[in-house]
């Protein structure tokens, strides 16, 4: 066996968070390989919600329209419906991911993107053709064995499924992205906190025309409260919409401790057709899968030169709809910061940020996805459905909420209540957005803690602190209108200034390092017509931020300063780890 590879970054796994790293580095230049050991990209729908910081990462990286092409659009996905069955009765609905009216425009004022629907199997196509596209070499069917680090880099043992040979693969760099149950991460001997294996469901992908039942009430989830559904970590049985209104994923529980029932095409039929309610419409089953809920995430995300992201890292059920949004949020944080090592801009240092970052957003989205599960009890607790019942007792205390008396009048209160509350899970745009980072790759100005007006979790909170990620305005220039999100971002640092801050333009271009700058007003290349921005920047006309490739705020001054130069300088050594 011989070293037959070398590359800057090989990255272990074709999922969102292997298949953007990928994408990341090959649009920035830097060369790398990705191996999966599977013969092909992922072939069931999985992660599927795509929040509006997602969009904003793939609209930086250039694939944004290619995603909305193939994607549920957000008007499609917000009535979360509470039934019997989709052809039962229906116990109430969530305006939910972004439909509400009040959440919709609170989603149009935090960014230029929308949220969508965008199963997993047609979003790895889109994020692994477009890094091949800009230089990723992909190698299927190529299983990581172990590695082992030196001084210089990484040495990777992999096996070629086909052949049945083991090979080497030099890198500078590894990237774990190999899921919940990695390998690498393991080997690498990352600290985990929490527990795997809590719960036990199932997914079964079928085909039918449930459009009578859906259409008229367009919506990603259909939660069916029936019997046996109560079992493993859903809490309910679940009906999900991967294409209107003729492709669908059911998520059922099972007793972990038991093991998985035997997923035959009858089994998988009888659950599909007890949800749907229906027994003689059509139905074609395409497959089952057994899994489990975990609820697990890592202390710390790398280890010398051996870094993991996506599910290796933070191992949660899909509530809330978080999973591939931070494992591609990951490899975002991450990548920007492996090019400027790579290319010597930046120290080493650097890296250690990306622990400092991410693990925290990892360990806050394990706790809020487990936590919406155990908010889904009230709804069951509301039809007194926690007990031990027959289905004929449950079917009962349903039907008892219908009656004209005192019991079933609170009865419908309690039950309103407990699916309202559910917006801690179909609408929770603070945390889609909300994300703070406290790292050597960010400058403190000085300025106090910030504090939230309303519940961070449920409300986006807009501020330039350092720290944050730049907030959205609409700017014009020329015949254009774009968002300020679209002045930075494309693997360099942007540096924002107004009308008198020319004494920061010039510090910018004194810099070694690459810095776009970006003047915003009057008769300037950007104009901020409505005031928006004036309003968002929390600086004055002569003040600066500079942004990050990522698009967080690294630097905040919030007037013209006479050292600008020796500020921006100092700035820049902390950032880059020179300091």
């Amino acid at each position: 066996m011989s070293t037959v590879v070398e590359t800057d970054v090989l990255i272990v796994g074709s999922g969102p968070a292997g298949a953007s790293a990928a994408l990341a580095l090959s649009t920035y230049g830097v060369p790398n390989i990705v191996v999966t050991r599977y013969a092909s990209l992922a072939d069931t729908p999985r992660a599927h919600i795509t929040n509006q910081r997602t969009m904003e990462v793939l609209r930086d990286l250039g694939v944004e329209q290619d995603v909305i092409a193939q994607a549920t659009p957000q008007h499609l996905m917000g009535n979360t419906t509470f039934c019997t069955s989709l052809a039962g009765e229906e116990l109430g609905r969530v305006r939910s991911w972004g439909n509400d009216p009040l959440v919709q425009a609170a989603h149009e004022l935090a960014s230029p993107t929308r949220m969508c629907d965008m199963p997993q199997h047609l979003m790895e196509p889109v994020l692994v053709d477009a890094a091949v596209a800009r230089g990723t070499s992909l190698r299927f069917q190529t299983e990581y064995l172990s590695h082992v680090q030196d001084a210089d880099g990484v040495t990777a043992t992999v096996r070629d499924r086909l052949r049945g040979d083991t090979y080497e693969i030099r890198a500078k760099y590894l990237i774990g992205a190999d899921g919940g149950r990695s390998r690498v991460a393991e080997d690498a001997g990352l600290p985990m906190s929490g527990q795997m294996g809590v719960a036990g469901s199932i997914n079964i992908v079928f085909e039918a025309d449930l459009g009578k039942y859906t259409a008229h009430r367009p919506s990603t989830l259909y939660w069916v409260l029936a019997p046996g559904a109560t079992v493993g970590g859903i809490g309910a049985g679940l009906v999900r919409c991967v294409r209107p209104w003729n492709e669908w994923m059911i998520v059922w529980g099972y007793d972990v401790t038991a093991g998985a029932p035997d997923l035959t095409t009858e089994y998988a039929e009888s659950v599909v057709r007890q949800l749907v309610g229906d027994d003689e419409i059509p139905v074609t089953i395409k497959s089952s899968s057994a899994w489990t809920v975990n609820e697990m995430y890592a202390q710390t995300y790398s280890a010398g030169r051996v870094f993991c992201a996506g599910d290796a890292t933070h191992r949660h059920p899909p509530s809330n709809g978080l999973g591939s949004n931070t494992s591609i949020q990951d490899s975002y944080n991450l990548a920007w910061k492996l090019k400027l090592v790579l290319d010597g801009t930046a120290s080493p240092k650097l890296l250690d940020t990306y622990t400092a970052e991410r693990a925290p957003v990892g360990k806050q989205v394990v706790t809020r996805a487990n936590r919406s599960i155990g908010e889904t009890a009230p709804i069951f607790e509301a039809l007194d459905g926690l007990s031990p019942q027959t289905p004929e007792q449950l079917w009962a205390n349903i039907a008892a909420r219908k009656d004209a008396t005192e019991a079933a009048e609170k009865q419908r209160a309690r039950l309103r209540e407990a699916i309202a509350f559910k917006v801690y899970e179909f609408n929770a745009h603070g945390v889609d957005l909300n994300q703070r980072y406290t790292s050597d790759a960010v400058v403190p100005d000085g300025t106090p803690e910030e504090s939230f007006a309303r519940d961070p979790e449920l409300h986006h909170q807009p501020t330039s602190r350092p720290g944050a990620r730049i907030p959205h305005a609409w700017l014009t220039s020329g015949t254009r209108t774009l968002s300020t999100l679209d002045t930075v971002g494309k693997g360099r640092f942007t540096l924002l200034t107004g009308i008198g801050g020319e004494g920061w333009i010039r510090a910018a271009e004194a810099q070694d390092v690459e810095i776009a700058t970006v003047v915003v007003g009057p008769g300037q290349r950007y104009e901020d017509p409505y005031g928006d921005w004036a309003r968002l920047s929390e600086i004055s006309d002569a003040g600066a931020l500079l942004v990050r490739p990522d698009g967080f705020v690294a630097f905040r001054h919030a007037t013209a300063a006479p050292d600008a130069e020796a500020l921006l300088a100092d700035a820049l050594r902390r950032i880059l780890g020179h300091a």
